[in-house]
């Protein structure tokens, strides 16, 4: 088999296999790539599978196996995944990406941030006009960017006015070719209502905020299919203002089981726009390196103007309600997709994620059901539209490739040695490279 031939220093000349190398911009290999040796998390199940091999050919897993199982032909890219363990492709279930009104640098730079830290695919959840251009570009190659769904501008309390209003901006987002409908607070009930209504005429997916007209039970009941921010629940409970027993959480859990909705829970974020967070922590992350100064400079501005303002009782009772509803909601079964609001008041892009995990971890989640809100569980949100999310022949190539095993500590996703983007390789020195280089420009 030439897989033994290539693993042998002595045999790359005679078989003429290649040793994997950096590979500038994640260019696709010439002919197949594999990842050899590894230690596989498939999240099809909690199961760590060692010794396998991986073989991608286009965009698409075509083989995993035990490594001496898998022919690997001779004009292969090798990973040697020696020692080291891959997990599927991470999403970001609530990411932002920026206008192309902004500094091409800068949406490019956004773009990577997330692909850095092993984030391939992200939900857009306030579109633009003009973005689904990039929306396109992405998915030809010509940027390095996660594959990119995204809801269009967004329905709130400015942008639709009337039923009439909203039920024309369904259809004219559906005509445009957005993946789903962003809800902002501040619509009415009637035209929440008629959104609701054309979208499922239309087979549209909405989620997002709930409208204060509108409530959590209703918006449930006319079929808004995820609550970002776990929005809605909180006023729902009257969280800020009592303490708010586990039978309570636990109606509600089921209530949202009942009508086949599903929570994106951003807990890290959250504690920041509540004004409990710890400045001082927020302002000390190293990833603020890699966003513009200006930036990072309106971010501690908006912090310290909510924290001056903050209840910190009521706040800190909303955030200890919501990491008591997180754990419940996951015991209950309610579906959970992993989110962080990236980019905004110190949440980067793609380092974003290791606040959250942390966040979940502390509320009572394996590392194990952490990376199914992450893998599985998107993968399953957009089985109509591609597959991936587990690690099996016929998946999208979408892998990431650690030092650590994550399923022990889920901190663990911090060590990215590389990244397979549809297929495309990204070295962790490519990665590095490229991440100095972006720090470099804020200077």
């Amino acid at each position: 088999m030439y897989r033994i031939a290539c693993l042998l220093v002595v045999a790359f000349l005679t078989f003429g296999c290649r040793v994997e190398s950096a590979i500038p911009d994640a260019v696709a290999p010439d002919g197949p790539l594999a990842i050899v040796g590894v230690t596989v998390i498939p999240m099809d199940s909690e199961a760590l599978i060692e010794r396998q091999t991986i073989l991608v050919e286009g965009d698409r897993i075509v083989a995993v196996g035990a490594d001496d199982e898998i022919d690997v032909p001779s004009n292969a890219t090798l990973v040697d995944g020696a020692g080291r363990y891959v997990i599927p492709g991470l999403a970001e279930m609530h990411g932002h990406i920026p206008p192309p009104t902004a500094p091409r640098e800068y949406i490019e730079n956004v773009l990577f941030l997330y692909v850095a830290n092993g984030v391939t695919t992200v939900r857009g959840m306030l579109g633009h006009d003009g973005q689904l251009e990039l929306k396109r570009e992405v998915f030809d190659d010509e940027v390095i960017g996660p594959a990119l769904y995204l809801a269009g501008p967004s329905f709130n309390g400015n942008s639709v006015r009337s039923p009439e209003q909203a039920e024309r901006k369904v259809r004219r987002q559906a005509d445009e070719g957005w993946d789903l409908l962003k809800i902002h607070p501040g619509m009415s009930r009637a035209s929440y209502d008629r959104m609701a209504e054309t979208a499922q005429e239309l087979e549209m997916r909405f989620g997002g905020h709930v409208p204060e007209d509108v409530g959590l039970l209703h918006a449930l009941e006319m079929g808004q299919e995820t609550f970002d921010h776990l929005d809605g629940y909180v006023a729902y409970l009257g969280a800020a203002e009592r303490e708010v027993s586990d039978e309570e959480l636990r109606a509600i859990a089921r209530k949202t089981i009942e009508h086949g909705a599903m929570v994106v829970p951003t807990m890290a974020l959250w504690e920041s726009l509540w004004g409990v967070a710890d400045a001082s922590e927020l302002a000390s992350y190293p990833e603020l390196k890699y966003m513009p100064p200006d930036e990072v400079r309106s971010w501690a501005n908006r912090y310290r103007q909510r924290s001056a303002q903050a209840d910190k009782v009521a706040s800190t009772r909303v955030i200890e309600t919501r990491m008591r509803l997180l754990k419940i909601m996951q015991e209950e079964g309610v579906e959970i997709l992993f989110g962080t609001d990236a980019p905004q008041l110190y949440s980067v892009p793609g380092f974003s994620i290791h606040h959250e995990t942390k966040r979940m971890a502390e509320a009572g989640l394996t590392p194990f059901e952490i990376l199914l809100s992450a893998t599985r569980n998107v993968g399953d949100y957009f089985a109509d539209q591609d597959d991936f999310g587990t690690i099996a022949a016929g998946k999208r190539a979408d892998l990431v490739l650690l030092a650590s095993n994550p399923l022990e500590d889920i901190a663990n996703l911090g060590a990215v040695e590389g990244v397979v983007l549809r297929g495309k390789w990204l070295s962790g020195d490519d990665i590095k490279s490229r991440l100095a280089q972006i720090a470099e420009s804020h200077q």
